[in-house]
């Protein structure tokens, strides 16, 4: 059986960096030098470089017991005081580490001293109520400065905290609560979104009331969105009459490497939670390392917005962990990209001066669809490097990204990286790498990856097959919470000595790396291993096209056929009169530029697609569609009745 996936589209456009840019960048080719000569030695050098240990470390690593790794385990650091404190006492208190902007226009500036005395406060309030080294605290926030703070507070007094993005539902948080068994959860009255005021603190009251664990003792609630809350004296707290009112005083203790940071739980959509857990040394000098060489960070004159939720492993590392251990200045947005214009996030860039600006391809095929003329209403200017995350992105989306928001000529540097993976692994380094658009391209410096067939051999040279991670990582997961035997069978049962990340990748002849998608969204076509990824990619690529999801449907000649679920640009739609036109021409173009063999079957003409609440597609309820089967469990989507909407259109 040839195990391999099948490729057939081709990207030829390359970009080299700038010599400008080049002759200031912060990476440079001798990182990759020294990460050959010494894979260890190269990790143990960036932890003592961008860190301040408590305890310096003497060993490296520890794989004696793998997959359970311990990276610097006999040093000891503090992972809030290298976030905040220790550029405070180099004299950089008067830095902003935070431009907040809420949604509905409100905004603060909040320098690294105010964020260091509003950590000292809050970890004293959790302090007080009991909270102690190693116990859990739940945080469902929406993207305010207080997330932030409550993170950091946690990781100061050696808590671990489990952020639960503010879009999941009182189940979700129950069960999240009741796993990680946690003392104290962090909540505000609402938030806004969309204009309007969305209640939290209701959300918390029913799911305490599911939860089966009775671990909280006590609710501690921000006050934001002003909506009325019911109370329970005995347990919630005001977060302004207590953090508030504490003390700003605040001796840190340093912690081992290994002490755990947080569990952050996988959004499946059955079966119980997934918490990933995180430690510190070694998650926090991976996160820094990559934020600062990856992003070209020049944290003395950058502006860097992230617009992940810390709701998302990419908020905890990209917003929380790898800026502040930086010493970056930031944005953190409330809101959504289109409230109350479309045009928000870039209004954004220009009122901050925004240099650095990281992002996921959903979002951009959403401004691609609403058309280049809005962010031109902007002066984007400022914007110097741009970064994608979360899911492959296609050439034309890459492309379009690059040109319409940066101007045409500035980098845009594609990561590859998971929950699980802590921190980026696969990524171009901006001032190094001749760029390809849709390519994540090469290992981080340090990291060791490679592409095998199903039966775990190598694929030499070109050729598609499963990613692996071949040598522990300093970020890399430290387990599953509470069970760690689902973590051997999930990641490492496949191939043993090696970290499976379920996604396929292709190498192509340079030696670059292109994501593929998950495994599971490999479609088998007459005998044919097709990605999903190409073929959306493909179907982008034409002029009518805004965004595109391929699923593989059950066929009774071919084993499996190509359907596609297709939304056209907004400059497009008045033009494209006949759905089963438009299909027919999307099918050849398909055909055209990949194959005969990767013409869909059909392609539907659709005004959304069913998205969670981090952007990501549910290709499995659109599968369900195509396959005429019942619609699954709808209820981790942002907008639970779009499936309504797409099976009356595909009718």
């Amino acid at each position: 059986m040839n195990a391999q996936i099948d490729h057939a589209l081709e990207e030829i456009r390359r970009f080299r960096p700038s010599p400008e840019f080049a002759a200031q960048a912060v990476a440079d080719e001798g990182l990759y030098d020294a990460a050959r000569a010494d894979r260890l030695e190269f990790w143990a050098d960036q932890a003592r470089t961008l860190l301040q240990w408590e305890k310096p470390f003497t060993r490296t690593l520890d794989w004696s017991n793998p997959p359970f790794a311990k990276w610097f385990d006999d040093g000891e650091l503090n992972v809030a005081v290298n976030c905040l404190d220790r550029h405070v006492e180099a004299g950089l208190g008067d830095r902003v580490a935070i431009h907040w902007e809420g949604e509905p226009g409100d905004s603060r500036d909040i320098t690294y001293a105010e964020l260091t005395d509003e950590v000292k406060r809050a970890a004293n309030t959790l302090a007080d109520l009991g909270v102690g080294e190693q116990d859990r605290v739940a945080i469902y926030l929406p993207m305010i400065p207080e997330a932030v703070v409550a993170m950091l507070a946690c990781a100061r007094i050696g808590a671990i905290h489990s952020v639960v993005f503010g879009g999941f539902s009182a189940d979700s948080l129950a069960s999240r609560i009741d796993d990680a068994e946690a003392s104290v959860v962090i909540t505000a009255d609402g938030g806004y979104r969309k204009g309007r005021v969305f209640p939290l603190k209701p959300v918390v009251d029913e799911a305490l009331g599911k939860a089966e664990g009775g671990t909280v003792r006590n609710v501690l609630v921000v006050r934001r969105g002003e909506n009325e809350v019911d109370w329970n004296a005995d347990r919630d707290l005001w977060w302004h009459e207590t953090v508030a009112t504490a003390s700003n005083e605040h001796e840190a203790k340093g912690f081992e490497a290994e002490h755990p940071l947080f569990i952050l739980y996988t959004s499946g959509t059955t079966g119980k939670p997934k918490g990933i857990l995180h430690t510190s040394g070694g998650y926090l000098t991976q996160a820094a390392f990559t934020h600062k060489n990856v992003f070209d960070l020049h944290p003395e004159r950058d502006v860097y917005w992230c617009t992940a939720d810390v709701g998302w492993i990419t908020g905890h590392s990209y917003v929380v962990y790898g800026p502040l251990a930086n010493g970056a200045t930031q944005v953190l947005y409330e809101g959504t990209p289109d409230t109350p214009h479309p045009g928000r996030w870039w209004e954004i860039v220009e009122k901050y001066g925004v240099t650095i600006l990281y992002t996921a391809p959903t979002a951009i095929r959403s401004f691609m669809k609403l058309g280049r003329q809005i962010p031109h209403e902007f002066n984007l200017r400022t914007l110097r490097l741009l970064g994608s995350v979360g899911e492959p992105i296609n050439p034309e989306a890459w492309i379009w990204y690059r040109h319409v928001i940066g101007g045409g000529s500035i980098p845009v540097v594609d990561t590859w990286w998971q929950t699980e993976t802590g921190a980026i692994m696969i990524s171009a380094l901006p001032g190094v790498t001749d760029l390809k658009p849709g390519s994540a391209q090469v290992p981080v410096p340090g990291i060791s990856i490679d592409i095998l067939d199903d039966d775990g051999t190598a694929v030499e040279g070109e050729g598609g097959g499963l990613l692996v991670a071949t040598e522990p990582w300093p970020s890399m997961l430290r387990g599953i919470w509470g069970d760690p035997e689902r973590f051997k069978e999930t990641y490492w049962e496949k191939f043993g000595d090696k970290y499976f990340a379920g996604d396929g990748a292709r190498r192509d002849e340079d030696g670059d790396i292109w994501l593929l998608g998950r495994v599971d969204d490999v479609m088998n076509v007459s005998g044919h291993r097709l990605s999903t990824a190409e073929i959306e990619s493909s179907l982008v690529a034409h002029p009518w096209t805004a965004e595109a999801a391929v699923v593989g449907a059950s066929d009774e000649t071919t084993g499996q056929a190509v359907v596609a679920f297709v939304i056209l640009k907004a400059s497009q739609v008045s033009h494209v009169t006949d759905p089963f036109e438009a299909s027919e021409e999307l099918r050849k173009h398909v055909a055209t530029q990949i194959g005969a063999i990767a013409r869909p079957r059909q392609v539907f003409i659709v005004n959304e697609l069913p998205k969670t609440r981090s952007g990501k597609i549910m290709r499995r309820l659109l599968r369900d569609l195509a396959e005429g089967r019942e619609v699954g469990d709808t209820t981790t989507l942002a907008d639970t009745s779009i499936m309504e909407v797409i099976s009356a259109q595909v009718r």
